[in-house]
């Protein structure tokens, strides 16, 4: 199994967390933990793994005033 380390779901790139899970439990238990660290997250089952993508959201953005 290859996966790819970044994949494009929905318009929005999205970075592999390095591990296959057996499991989809297991993977729904790992995309929970990283949404509870402000990822939006995503899993696909490629080859009878479960693999877990994530990106980075922010909750206020910075505006520069002149």
């Amino acid at each position: 199994m290859s996966p790819n380390l970044a994949t494009t779901i929905d318009g929005k790139k999205f970075m592999w967390d390095g591990q296959p899970y057996d499991s989809r439990e297991e993977a729904l238990r790992a995309a929970e933990s990283y949404q509870n660290e402000n990822f939006e997250t995503r899993f696909v089952e490629e080859e009878g793994k479960f693999l877990v993508y994530t990106r980075r959201t922010t909750k206020e953005w910075a505006v520069a005033t002149q």
